[in-house]
């Protein structure tokens, strides 16, 4: 995860390779309900910083330069994808076209499949990307962006160059990561 960008933009090819290999995560029924929404340039991703960290709260903020990525994609999942999908004739059986039948809200899953996917092509790019959670005025943002209510905003992706870094590294730097030992549970727990 970076968290360091310079402005440079990225060209629209670049862009759209990274989406198109994105859309094609996994997809419970091939309902294919993850939606992007692009913000690109300057203009956008300030409107974007200026609705979630508003420029009087960012004298604080620790990490300066990743409001210098030029690019934010915001992933939304549609539940009424899946519940659609799930109500057309060769998944109606399941009886999983209600969302509250769902035991595991796929929807999310395969949103979340598809930022990973996002994630890691940015990375084969040379690009540096960041998740993160929209944590504040996400109203706000869905009314400036025009977002349907219907849809789950599960964070956003910032995309760019890289940048120089002096800003103090996350808890992730510091802490280490478990031992496979501690999460692989071989034929049972």
């Amino acid at each position: 995860m970076v968290r360091s960008f310079t402005s440079a933009a990225i060209e629209r090819e670049v862009l759209d390779r990274l989406l198109d290999l994105a859309r094609r995560a996994p997809s419970a029924g091939f309902s294919q309900g993850t939606h992007f929404v692009v913000l690109e340039g300057a203009s956008e991703a300030t409107r974007f910083w200026d609705i979630t960290l508003p420029a009087s709260e960012r004298s604080g903020f620790p990490w300066p330069q990743l409001l210098d990525a030029p690019v934010i994609v915001l992933p939304l999942a549609d539940p009424a994808a899946y519940t659609s999908r799930y109500a057309e004739a060769d998944k109606a059986a399941t009886g999983l076209d209600d969302a509250d039948r769902w035991p595991v809200p796929y929807w999310t899953i395969d949103t979340a499949m598809a930022v990973m996917l996002l994630l890691l092509a940015a990375h084969d790019e040379g690009l540096g990307a960041l998740f993160f959670g929209v944590f504040r005025e996400e109203t706000a943002l869905r009314a400036a962006l025009g977002i349907p209510g219907r849809l789950v905003l599960l964070g956003a992706v910032a995309l760019g160059w890289p940048g120089p870094s002096d800003a103090p590294g996350g808890s992730a730097v510091r802490r280490p990561r478990r031992p496979l030992a501690d999460v692989v549970h071989r034929g049972g727990w």
